[in-house]
C-alpha cells in the first residue's frame, strides 16, 4: 500500500486491509530519482485522492513504478468528500489500462473521527470497495493479502 502523494488515505486503507504494509507516500522518492519501492512480487495498491492534481501525482507514480518494473495491482481513488471533477475522471480513465484495476473508495466521515479505522462500521459501498481491492491484490477474504 503506497500513496501517490501525502494524505492519500494510505494509512487508513492499510489499517482496513490486514497484512497490508503502509509504505507511505512515494512522491518524495520520485523527486530524489530513487526507486519508490521494491514489491518483489507482492501486490502494489496505490492510493490517491479524487482530485485532478492527485491524478497527476498518480500518473507520475505509476510511470515511475513501471520504469522500475513494478506493476500496480490496484489504484484506490479515495474520496475526500467532494465531487470528482471531470478533469480528474478523465485523467484516471487514462490510467485504467496501466493498472490491474481502479477502485473508487467512498468518503466515510466516521473514519476521520477515530484513532483506529477498524472501529468504524463501514457502509456497504466502502466494504465493497475494500473487497474489490482485496480481489485485485489477489485474495478474496478479509484476512490479509
Amino acid at each position: 500500500m503506497a500513496g501517490a502523494h501525502g494524505g492519500a488515505g494510505t494509512s487508513t486503507l492499510a489499517a482496513l486491509l490486514p497484512a497490508a504494509w503502509d509504505m507511505g507516500p512515494i512522491r518524495p522518492l520520485l523527486e530524489l530519482g530513487r526507486s519508490p519501492l521494491r514489491a518483489k512480487g507482492r501486490p502494489v495498491v496505490l492510493a490517491v485522492r479524487n482530485t485532478a492534481v492527485a491524478a497527476k501525482h498518480a500518473t507520475a507514480a505509476i510511470g515511475a513504478l513501471s520504469d522500475w518494473d513494478e506493476r500496480v495491482s490496484a489504484l484506490a481513488i479515495v474520496s475526500d468528500g467532494g465531487t470528482e471533477s471531470r478533469d480528474a475522471t478523465a485523467r484516471f480513465a487514462l490510467l485504467e489500462g496501466r493498472v490491474g484495476g481502479v477502485v473508487r473508495v467512498p468518503h466515510v466521515r466516521a473514519l476521520r473521527l477515530v484513532d483506529d479505522p477498524c472501529l468504524v462500521d463501514l457502509p456497504g459501498k466502502a466494504r465493497q470497495a475494500l473487497d474489490e481491492l482485496r480481489r485485485l491484490a489477489g485474495t478474496s477474504t478479509g484476512r490479509g493479502w
